[in-house]
């Protein structure tokens, strides 16, 4: 096996990390305090011709591979998660669906400006009723003459605000349960189409999380997203690839933490030595190194094989599972290494400690990845 990332992989790595430094990283406290959303950083970002990294070059992305896209998204979480979901997001959600099933003309009308930048990609699956059990969906598609008629509504929904389109799952055929559900690729300025940005978070407050409330929204008949009936199954391969993305902030909101850790260990002084002297800091720091190598490497390995076309549905969820979970308990240590001073907004870990939460929720919980693990080896 060979672990060393090629020569343009180190190139977006080092392209990432300075513009995450220089540029995402200054605001990140201030954009946590007022919740104002990323908007210059993602106009800078499309700048860069980084907002279609992974798609390909003839719809205006950077063809780059998965490992790439990941490696994009640790740089920005280690400084910044709200900046890291809404990047992951708007590719791994937004724009895959369309290239993995959009016709060349939707690819064309609704990928290209997306890797451009010139607006957000979204997603839309959980609802009120349909959170773990996104079989459960309950919005509803009918077709009219030349148009289809959706309403319902979806949760939790994220950058639909700066989207001018996004991809959903409705029901077209409500007899053949989740074989019934069509995906749509439904304008935000729908009439009937309202956008709901309320929500108050515990954490990622610069990231932007809607509700969305469809009131017969009406769609020409080709916005259909793929074959009908094959809404449910698109969307979990699309859960797949974001998994990785969801990995990856994991490992980039980990390592950030780590990071303040380790400096704040080396310069705060206690008993009349630096806290890094003391053998059960530096027990705490090997640990947190280790456990973020190890997911890295395993998010790393999901990546590798989509873009060696294999099967990575099991290893999409190890990673994910694996990488939010040590996320939560590096941002743990890193607030337990800085004491009292860790709880306090100044020195940054509590913001780390609080955006890592999602990532054990989001793209399916941690319950949800141990079912999927379960069936893939054959438990179930």
């Amino acid at each position: 096996m060979h672990f060393d990332l090629t020569q343009e992989q180190l190139m977006i790595r080092r392209v990432l990390r300075d513009f995450s430094e220089g540029e995402v990283a200054p605001g990140a406290s201030e954009r946590d305090k007022t919740g104002k959303f990323p908007s210059d950083i993602m106009k800078k970002l499309a700048e860069l011709e980084l907002m279609g990294l992974p798609f390909p070059e003839q719809y205006g992305g950077g063809g780059a591979d998965s490992i790439s896209f990941a490696i994009a998204v640790e740089e920005l979480s280690r400084v910044c998660g709200s900046t890291g979901i809404t990047y992951s997001a708007h590719i791994s959600l937004g724009g895959a669906p369309i290239h993995l099933f959009g016709t060349e003309e939707q690819k064309q009308k609704y990928l290209v400006p997306l890797c451009r930048g010139e607006y957000l990609g979204s997603f839309g699956l959980t609802e009120p009723n349909a959170g773990s059990d996104a079989g459960g969906t309950q919005t509803t598609a009918v077709l009219e003459g030349e148009e289809w008629i959706i309403n319902g509504s979806k949760c939790f929904i994220t950058n639909a605000s700066y989207a001018k389109n996004l991809a959903l799952t409705a029901v077209t055929d409500k007899s053949k349960g989740t074989n019934g559900i069509t995906a749509f690729i439904v304008p935000t300025h729908a009439p009937g189409f309202t956008v709901i940005n309320n929500y108050e978070k515990m954490g990622l407050h610069s990231s932007n999380t809607t509700e969305l409330v469809m009131e017969n929204v009406r769609i020409p008949k080709e916005n259909q997203l793929g074959k009908a009936g094959y809404g449910f199954k698109q969307f979990l391969i699309t859960l797949d690839g974001g998994r990785i993305g969801i990995g990856a902030m994991a490992v980039g909101i980990a390592q950030g933490a780590f990071e303040l850790a380790l400096e704040y260990a080396k310069v705060r002084r206690q008993f009349g030595q630096s806290l890094s002297k003391f053998q059960a800091i530096q027990f705490k720091l090997a640990d947190m190194a280790m456990q973020i190598e190890l997911a890295r490497t395993m998010v790393y390995k999901a990546a590798w094989l989509k873009d060696q076309g294999r099967k990575f549905t099991k290893e999409a969820a190890m990673a994910k599972l694996f990488a939010s979970e040590m996320c939560m308990k590096v941002c743990d240590q890193a607030i337990q290494i800085h004491g009292g001073y860790g709880y306090m907004k100044e020195f940054q870990v509590e913001r780390f400690y609080r955006d890592a939460k999602l990532l054990e929720i989001g793209e399916g919980t941690s319950e949800v990845q141990r079912m999927v693990i379960s069936r893939e080896i054959g438990a179930q």
